[in-house]
């Protein structure tokens, strides 16, 4: 059985405004969120530091704490006593058998795959390397510009189909598009967007873990 990943808050630091990511990150936890990406990519190296022990600490082990791209910043919380459990790589990042040498056989691993030929070139790896993957982008996303072409669930599905490992769908999802995803075989949907951007986090994930466990609103 696949892990469940349930709902998945990738964070952004400048759509959560004034609230900020820490609070953000506590009401949607607070709201049924079982796994959070930090997730700064202009922050520098000490921020993102402080951001991360922040994170894990008002959670406090409720939910699962991933870092993104940045290992060293993951290692360094890890020294700091933080409870964060792994990190979220990308195409264009360090490669996957090396971060899994750094970070150890405990820690999860997530690998973004959003083609066949990225699925292709994870399975050829040792088994073991790669948790996860994150699929997408579901949706036209403005907070990746740079994005993929759209696969819609129907191109999720037929992606994940191939692989025995978990598939996490991310990019432009929204409340309605959950039951679908999951219908596909997504083991979790990650947002940024619609929790980051809510006015009431809490109440966001709330609705969007609704539509997860197919409970009528």
């Amino acid at each position: 059985m696949k892990h469940d990943y349930g709902i998945y808050l990738v964070t952004d630091p400048a759509q959560c405004g004034t609230c900020g990511v820490v609070d953000t990150v506590r009401e949607a936890v607070a709201g049924g969120v079982r796994t959070v990406q930090i997730r700064a990519k202009t922050m520098t190296a000490a921020a993102l530091l402080e951001q991360i022990v922040a994170v894990a600490d008002a959670v406090a082990g409720q939910a699962t704490i991933l870092v993104n791209d940045r290992v060293d910043a993951y290692l360094a919380a890890r020294v700091q006593g933080a409870a964060v459990q792994g990190v979220h790589i990308g195409q264009d990042d360090l490669p996957a058998a090396a971060v899994r040498a750094m970070i150890g056989p405990d820690a999860i691993l997530g690998l973004t795959a959003n083609t066949p030929a990225h699925l292709d070139a994870a399975h050829a790896l040792a088994s073991g390397t790669v948790d996860y993957f994150g699929v997408g982008a579901i949706r036209a996303t403005a907070t990746k510009p740079d994005h993929p072409d759209a696969l819609g669930a129907d191109g999720f599905a037929a992606l994940a189909r191939t692989t025995e490992l978990p598939c996490v769908a991310i990019g432009g999802i929204q409340a309605t598009d959950v039951a679908a995803l999951r219908a596909g075989g997504a083991s979790g949907v990650a947002v940024v967007s619609a929790i980051c951007a809510a006015d009431e986090p809490q109440r966001a994930a709330r609705e969007l873990t609704t539509q997860w466990q197919g409970e009528q609103p």
